[in-house]
Formats: C-alpha cells, sequence, structure tokens
C-alpha cells in the first residue's frame, strides 16, 4: 500500500509505506488502527511508529501576492511548528477574497491536523477572514461580551475617548470557536474544530501573531496534538568560502567512502541552506527523547567536522564576525580596516556588534584612488603601473591603515564589483583582499560571480575570512 505524507524525519512529502494495511485518518494521516513502521524512499529507515501530527499554513492579504510585503509570518510559524514537533506540509497565500480563503481553507482541513490563518482579523472592511471561515462552516458570530469589556477598557486606557464602532468586529466569535487572548494588539486569535482539524485564526500583524502563538495557542496545541508532537531538533553548522554544489559533493563522497560517517548522517537529516555569505548547514533530528536526539547531532556534528572544517566557523548569532570579534579580544589585538569596493561595509558589519570598540579601530573608506594616497600613503608609481585592483595596492592599503590607525592587524579590501569598470585583464568581480599582522601580510585574489550586491557581499565575508583564519 502506497501514499504521499510528510516524513518526520525529512519533513517533506515524500513516498512512505508500511508493511501492513493501514488505514487513514479523514485528516490524511495515519489512525491507530494497523499503523506500523514506516519508511521514507529518500532517508531509509525512519523507524517512527507514532503519528505525526501535520499543519497547513494559510497566509491572508493583497499585499503578500502584490509584493508589497514580505511573507514573514509563514517562515517564522514554520520554525516555531517545527521546533513543536508539527510538521507543516503546505502553504498558501491568498488575496482578501472570501471565495479564495474558502477555497483554501477546505482543502486544507482535508489532510491537515492544524490549519493556521495568518491575515484578516483587522476592523476594517478587507479584513474579511473571521467571516468566510464562520460560513464556510456554518458557523454563526455571535458578540463575545467580555471580549467587548476588554476593548473598551483597552481604548479608554490608551486615551481614546470614544470607542470606534468598526472595532466591534473583532469582538465577534464563531459558534464554538475558542478565543485566544492578544497581549499585544486588540484582535484576538480563534481556533475551533472542524470535523478532525483544529482551525486557527491569528492577527496578521507579526508581533501579535507571535503573541498569541508563544502565549494560548502553544498551550491548546499541547492539549490538542500533544501525543503526535515529536520534539524536533536542529543544529547549525556555518561555513562559508566554499559553493554549495562542491559541498554537497564533498559530504555525499564521503559518506559513500565513509560507513561511520553514513552510519551517523542516516540518524539525521541535512539540508543545505545557502546565501551570499556562505553555507548553513542544518542537521535534523526528532525523538521522543532529547537526549537520544542530540546524541544522533552529536554524532553527526563530530564526523563532519573533518569534512569541513578548512571553511567552518562557530558563531551562536551565525554571522563571522562574532568569531572575528571574539578571536581578537582573546588575542588582544586591535583591527583597522580600509576598504575601496566594499565602500563600508566590513566597517558597518563589525560595528553593528554591540562592544566592537574593544577590539576595532576604524575604517578608512579609501574609495578614489587619491584617498588612497593622500590618506593610506598608497604609492602613485604603484597605482599607476598596477592599478587600484591590484595584489601590490591592496598590501599597501592594508599597512597604511595599520600604520595611521595604530592596530596590531590591518586588513583591506579592493576590487571591481561592477556593473562596469571590468576588463579582460580584471574582470567585474576581481577582488584582492589583504592581510596584515605583526609584520607578516597574506594577500589572496578572488573572482567572484553576480551583481554588484552580490560581489560587495561576497567580497566583505572573504575578507573577514580570512582574518579569522589567520589569527
Amino acid at each position: 500500500m502506497e501514499w504521499r505524507h510528510a516524513c518526520p524525519r525529512c519533513f517533506d512529502d515524500h513516498l512512505l509505506y508500511a508493511g501492513l494495511p493501514v488505514v487513514l485518518s479523514l485528516s490524511g494521516g495515519f489512525s491507530e488502527l494497523g499503523f506500523t513502521q514506516i519508511r521514507c524512499v529518500l532517508m531509509g529507515a525512519c523507524n517512527m511508529t507514532r503519528e505525526i501530527a501535520r499543519a497547513a499554513i494559510v497566509s491572508v492579504g493583497n499585499e503578500l501576492l502584490f509584493g508589497e510585503t514580505i511573507n514573514s509570518n509563514a517562515a517564522w510559524l514554520g520554525r516555531a511548528l517545527a521546533e513543536k514537533g508539527i510538521v507543516v506540509s503546505r502553504g498558501y497565500t491568498v488575496g482578501d477574497a472570501r471565495t479564495s480563503i474558502q477555497d483554501v481553507v477546505w482543502t486544507a482541513t482535508q489532510f491537515a491536523d492544524l490549519v493556521i490563518i495568518s491575515g484578516g482579523l483587522g476592523p476594517t472592511t478587507d479584513d474579511i477572514t473571521r467571516n468566510a471561515v464562520a460560513d464556510l462552516f456554518g458557523r454563526r458570530l455571535h458578540r463575545d461580551e467580555s471580549l467587548l469589556a476588554n476593548l473598551r477598557d483597552r481604548f479608554h486606557a490608551h486615551g481614546y475617548g470614544e470607542f470606534p464602532e468598526t472595532n466591534l468586529s473583532q469582538t465577534e466569535v464563531p459558534e464554538g470557536a475558542i478565543v485566544l487572548r492578544n497581549p499585544h494588539g486588540t484582535a484576538p486569535g480563534l481556533a475551533l474544530e472542524q470535523g478532525p482539524a483544529l482551525v486557527v485564526m491569528l492577527p496578521g500583524v507579526p508581533r501579535e501573531l507571535h503573541g498569541i502563538f508563544l502565549g494560548d495557542l502553544s498551550t491548546l496545541l499541547e492539549e490538542w496534538l500533544g501525543g503526535r508532537m515529536v520534539p524536533v531538533h536542529h543544529r547549525t553548522l556555518h561555513t562559508t568560502g566554499v559553493p554549495e554544489s562542491r559541498l554537497a559533493e564533498l559530504i555525499e563522497e564521503a559518506m559513500r567512502a565513509d560507513p561511520p560517517l553514513a552510519s551517523a548522517m542516516a540518524e539525521v537529516s541535512l539540508a543545505y541552506l545557502p546565501d551570499l555569505r556562505g553555507v548553513d548547514l542544518r542537521m535534523t533530528a526528532s525523538s521522543v527523547s532529547s537526549e537520544e536526539a542530540e546524541a544522533s547531532l552529536d554524532r553527526a556534528e563530530e564526523e563532519l567536522e573533518a569534512r569541513i572544517s578548512r571553511w567552518r566557523y562557530r558563531a551562536k548569532s551565525g554571522d563571522i564576525v562574532e568569531s572575528v570579534s571574539g578571536a581578537l579580544t582573546d588575542r588582544g589585538l586591535t583591527l583597522a580596516v580600509a576598504e575601496s569596493c566594499t565602500g563600508g561595509l566590513i566597517t558597518k558589519r563589525l560595528t553593528d556588534r554591540p562592544g566592537a570598540s574593544t577590539s576595532f579601530l576604524g575604517g578608512v573608506i579609501a574609495y578614489d584612488d587619491s584617498v588612497k594616497m593622500s590618506v593610506l600613503g598608497v604609492s602613485q608609481q604603484d597605482l599607476s603601473r598596477f592599478g587600484a585592483v591590484s595584489e601590490v595596492v591592496a598590501r599597501q592599503m592594508a599597512s597604511g591603515v595599520s600604520e595611521r590607525l595604530g592596530s596590531d592587524v590591518g586588513l583591506a579590501v579592493t576590487g571591481v564589483a561592477g556593473p562596469d569598470g571590468g576588463t579582460k585583464e580584471k574582470p567585474v568581480g576581481r577582488v584582492w583582499l589583504a592581510l596584515i599582522l605583526n609584520g607578516a601580510n597574506k594577500t589572496r585574489s578572488i573572482d567572484f560571480p553576480g551583481d554588484r550586491e552580490a560581489v560587495r557581499e561576497r567580497a566583505a565575508q572573504a575578507a573577514l575570512a580570512m582574518l579569522l583564519r589567520t589569527l
């Protein structure tokens, strides 16, 4: 017997099968009758013998469809639900139209145990989620007097003379719904049982959505889905300086050649999360026991370390600046930076971190050649002979900023960010990095792909990575 179901290990809708016949529940999940071991064909034996709660997220709002607002709520909910062991299998985005909302909510309730709808609970005429869902399930709306009293008190406490009649809609509750308190706003969350599914409506304002989820909704989910919420544990390893494809190739080759690594990785799922600064490796383990999950993550991390150590950095925040600042402070060193093509990006990233003054003295944006000469002491002759984007000039920029600001370490970057200015000898994306420490210097040339923003971001990250690995 075959069907598609969200794998509790790899969190995707992959093909699963059971050794014995099973009975599907109306929500599309497994019933307790006849439920046996399941296996994901992509991940090997899962050894999961529990029914896993599945969720769907419905995001409501024309502003989301038109690209006027980034759908941060869906991303936040996905992470928050995963941490609780609830698998998000599908997501929908719809406009402020009654039929559209009803269509996707109805579809979601046919397979999901939990449907979370965000947006459309405000007091204006385009906030129609409450009415659309109530009408879909044949639930009459009634005014909740306690909500009305609390809302009036809230308005009076904030100095409003009269209570706006438009806000009365936020006191209407579908028949049989549970009211979820909103600690940060006027629109309460609403939860109602519809067949085997729990349908939850939350306001679209992120701060309000977070407050309800972390408060009343978390309590409700533990009561309603507690038996099917398998704890999920994540661990992220940060790398920089290696492309995603190359990293994946190295790990996959190592797994084929190294049984201990393959065995350790079989206990977790591995996701590659690339951006302009590097590639994060997110390992996920699902287990009823937190100790078992952490042990699996420990084994996988230990086995991976030997393969990725040359590119890995450790930072709780995920930002390499955390590691750089820590290394400088630990060694009692100070840093000065000279930037050309990055235009102060390195300096900004360093000073974005609280306490930067402990190790960072300052930076010089030497964008024009005249500044390179007058402020950093770069040789006019070398500029004319080798050009601004050269090893010689990068080295002089690093030594010049270190001497003038009196730092222990000098870091410099110069390059062609584009889209113009490239030549056959020095194409767009060509960047020179230079570092001076205790009289010794290190230089490196890299050709970065991408547009101007990508080149600048990658150049800044590469400079910080070179500094960290030197320290």
